[in-house]
């Protein structure tokens, strides 16, 4: 039997986590998992990723490079293996199969369909199971996963660039471009690891944007572009209404928007749908995010203005922030703010982020946090 010390299974799950990584922004609804196979000597005979939704997974990638060799040997992996029949067969008999005689995985599966039977139907054929190896570390590598099962709705990010005193734009509207290409940059890889971009219609009208990801000036996936849009606005022109590359573009009004600009819109490959409206006469958010959960979508950038930005952390649907901050002073009390609406008259009552981090990008500075406390940090605490 191969002996493991604490320190060797640490560096094999944090191999085990890059792995899952190189698939970042394309598993979902599926979580990114990664797997390393050791032989009976205790040398690496297997390796294995996740790479999309429908293909299969990395406990299975990782044993069939191994073959043979992993009978009497050892699965570290960073999630629970699955023990349903979903888009491809269930993985735990899988592992049973191989031979190993020992799993050690980071975390058990939040979906109700796997927690735990995964590891009891591996311990019912004999195989050694340990479970938390670099589990905080799993959590967040999953983290917009395990929000979907936790909270039941999509992990939401609200992504702003602004200057140092607050506005995302000059009193013109001109916004393009407070921060450096270096930061853009960054904002277009964190769109490549997302599954849905949503703005407002002001933002649409303003900046007339392609809400696509392109890091490194490349395009490079397929998302659904959302726009707030109560009074159907978005001109037919729109860029965010292009054909690209399998992208699919979802307009989200209300009762009252004209049906003739609802046909037009439809024409160029849109579709609409029509949301309760809240008391101000604007989409209704909550009902948006549940629609958009239920289309798989489990990990949303908001891009809006102010008003968008403040209606996401006012009725408690902004999980995340990203605060792109330039060295730039606008100085107009009539430019718009990063985030506006909230209306809280005592600074106790005004949203606290919690683990605030911070780096330097380009000339810029990326400040970092979570409006409640993460789920992972539960593990670490």
């Amino acid at each position: 039997m191969v002996r493991l010390s604490e320190e060797r299974k640490n560096e094999l799950m944090a191999e085990a986590l890059s792995l899952a990584a190189h698939a970042e922004g394309r598993t979902s609804p599926n979580p990114l998992v990664g797997a390393v196979v050791l032989d009976a000597r205790g040398e690496i005979v297997g390796r294995g990723w996740h790479k999309k939704a429908g293909e299969p997974h990395a406990e299975v990638l990782a044993l069939q490079e191994a073959g043979e060799c992993s009978r009497g040997g050892v699965l570290i992996v960073t999630l629970e293996p699955c023990s349903h029949q979903g888009r491809t067969p269930p993985c735990a008999p899988f592992v049973a199969a191989a031979g190993v005689s020992h799993v050690v995985a980071a975390v058990s599966d939040p979906n109700p369909q796997v927690s735990g039977k995964g590891f009891e139907h591996l311990r019912a054929q004999g195989v050694r199971v340990e479970v938390g190896t670099m589990a905080a570390e799993a959590v967040r590598q999953n983290e917009t996963y395990f929000h979907w099962w936790r909270c039941g709705r999509p992990f939401i990010s609200l992504k702003i660039a602004a200057s140092l005193d607050g506005k995302i734009a000059t009193r013109s509207g001109q916004s393009r471009w407070i921060t450096g290409e270096a930061a853009r940059n960054a904002g277009h890889h964190l769109r490549n690891r997302v599954d849905a971009i949503l703005a407002g219609v002001e933002t649409v009208l303003e900046d007339d944007p392609l809400l696509t990801a392109r890091p490194d000036g490349v395009e490079d996936k397929p998302l659904m572009r959302v726009v707030l849009d109560s009074r159907l606005r978005t001109p037919a022109q729109a860029r965010v209404l292009a054909p690209r590359q399998g992208s699919s573009t979802l307009i989200a009004t209300t009762a009252v928007a004209p049906h003739d600009k609802e046909e037009a819109l439809r024409e160029t490959g849109a579709e609409i749908i029509r949301v309760k409206a809240n008391p101000c006469g604007r989409v209704s958010l909550a009902p948006l995010v549940e629609e958009l959960g239920s289309r798989g979508i489990r990990h949303i950038l908001v891009e809006g203005g102010g008003r968008v930005h403040g209606s996401f952390i006012r009725e408690g649907l902004a999980d995340r922030l990203l605060y792109f901050l330039a060295p730039l002073v606008v100085g107009d009390h009539e430019a718009p703010g990063a985030v506006t609406g909230l209306d809280e008259k005592e600074l106790q009552s005004l949203p606290r982020l919690f683990n605030v981090t911070h780096e330097v990008v380009g000339d810029d500075l990326l400040i970092q946090g979570y409006f409640n406390k993460p789920i992972w940090q539960d593990i670490e605490d």
